[in-house]
């Protein structure tokens, strides 16, 4: 029998690996994202002009935008191979994996040629640099945030799953910060000479802390639980697709509304209609990249506060708060961006991104309690993968597309509400299993009544 001494040690590692993790996840993400996003905020403010300007102004410029939605149509490739791989070997050799492939491809772009440099190789070569991270990105979420919710007390899944979902928000506060910084140290032409370069091959200096960190942590709980059962699935994702494709579809559908919203900011479409030349806003890019860096501690803040709450009042309840929240403010922040007001655009981006937040700080508990344990990798990875292409892959090239034949923001803000309402639905159709057991001892429970139309 354990004494009382040995039992408080063993609460304290537990606990302390918790943190471990949390911080893990937490910093990996962030990593992840910072690279994801500073090739967005790069394709709205240079890339049209360093890498595809032969096509003209306005098609360079979809082109650009359009290169940011490739990477999402490679996503779910990341996420089948990374899920199968999840499922199979563990969370955490994923973990790695992905952090590695994404560094590497953020920092050759760093050092990529243009166009007036390498002719059409060039763009050619961006595109498959962003392919690359874009397979790295549809695999890393699921195990980061199955290492977050799969280490989590029952009660506390939404906050701790809300760690690796503050990846995203401080990965667009650190990149928007970088470009802003580099805005004004390279000013002009000297930006787009190499300023917009150094936020590229700084990642090296992130990646070398993302891996030190996520080496030192322990793999999945649930995982290790299913090796020594001799649970796992051989073909996971075949298992996912014949029990569980209306799961993947309405989890798809429920990111993709959120992120079709955030993709307006991340996506680099607010920089790039408010910063270019040619639009009717014209204004400086070193203060909009720093409204746009304010906003993420919006975004961020929410991000926290949702899956928080989600432990109190619900997931499902969260979310459609969120839904709410997102729908009534998709129109007045664009209303208040066009006022050129630098003051209320950040007031206008800093308000979308309330709804925003609290519908991407539950998620990661929300989709890792839809599963059973010995898919759940691939459940979560590829439905979140589906949802980018649905929602954000091409965001940015739409709106472009819509202002250009509207000739107004309001068009984009109805293609937004739209997406919002369908999310909304797809998760009331889904139901709430808030504290549902993760373990592989409770496979059949996890495999019924996911639907509110099932049993």
């Amino acid at each position: 029998m354990d004494s009382p001494d040995s039992t408080a040690t063993d609460r304290a590692t537990t606990a302390r690996e918790r943190r471990r993790v949390a911080l893990a996840t937490t910093i990996g993400t962030t990593i992840e994202w910072y690279d994801f996003f500073i090739y967005a905020s790069a394709a709205g403010l240079v890339f049209a002009q360093l890498y595809f300007r032969p096509a003209g102004d306005q098609i360079a410029l979809l082109l650009s935008f359009g290169s940011v939605g490739v990477s999402f149509l490679f996503r779910p490739l990341g996420a089948f191979l990374a899920g199968h791989l999840g499922d199979l070997i563990g969370r955490k050799a994923m973990l790695v994996l992905t952090l590695i492939l994404m560094g590497a491809a953020t920092t050759l772009i760093g050092v990529l040629p243009t166009y007036d440099s390498a002719g059409v190789l060039a763009p050619v070569c961006l595109l498959i640099l962003r392919i690359l991270q874009g397979l790295s990105a549809g695999g890393e979420w699921g195990g980061a945030i199955l290492m977050a919710v799969e280490h989590a007390p029952e009660g506390r899944r939404g906050r701790f799953g809300a760690f690796p979902q503050l990846g995203p928000p401080l990965g667009l506060l650190a990149a928007s910060g970088m470009f802003a910084l580099m805005a004004v140290i390279a000013p002009g032409e000297a930006f787009a000479a190499w300023g917009w370069r150094v936020p590229f091959l700084f990642s090296v200096v992130l990646i070398a802390v993302g891996l030190i960190v996520r080496t030192r942590v322990a793999e999945s709980p649930v995982f290790t639980e299913l090796a020594q059962r001799r649970q796992r699935t051989t073909v996971p994702i075949a298992r996912l697709f014949r029990f569980h494709t209306p799961i993947v579809i309405l989890a798809a559908l429920t990111f993709a509304g959120n992120n079709a919203a955030g993709y307006m900011t991340t996506g680099g479409y607010i920089q790039n209609y408010a910063t270019n030349p040619a639009g009717p806003l014209g204004l400086e890019r070193a203060p909009v990249l720093l409204a746009v860096t304010a906003s993420a501690v919006v975004w961020g803040l929410s991000t926290w506060i949702g899956g928080t709450l989600s432990d109190r009042i619900g997931r499902r309840t969260t979310y459609l708060i969120g839904w709410g929240c997102q729908l009534l403010t998709v129109f007045p922040m664009f209303w208040l961006v066009n006022t050129g007001d630098l003051w209320l655009l950040g007031l206008g981006l800093a308000l979308f991104t309330i709804g925003n937040g609290l519908t991407y700080g539950p998620q990661a508990a929300f989709f890792a309690e839809l599963f059973p344990a010995s898919i759940r990798y691939s459940g979560v990875a590829i439905s979140y993968a589906i949802g980018a292409i649905l929602g954000g892959a091409f965001a940015p090239t739409i709106a472009t597309a819509l202002v250009q034949q509207f000739g107004s923001t309001n068009a984009v803000a109805v293609y937004l509400a739209v997406l919002t309402v369908i999310a909304a639905a797809a998760t009331f159709l889904l139901r709430d299993r808030t504290g549902i057991p993760l373990g592989p001892e409770h496979e059949q429970a996890q495999s019924r009544g996911t639907t509110i139309l099932s049993s």
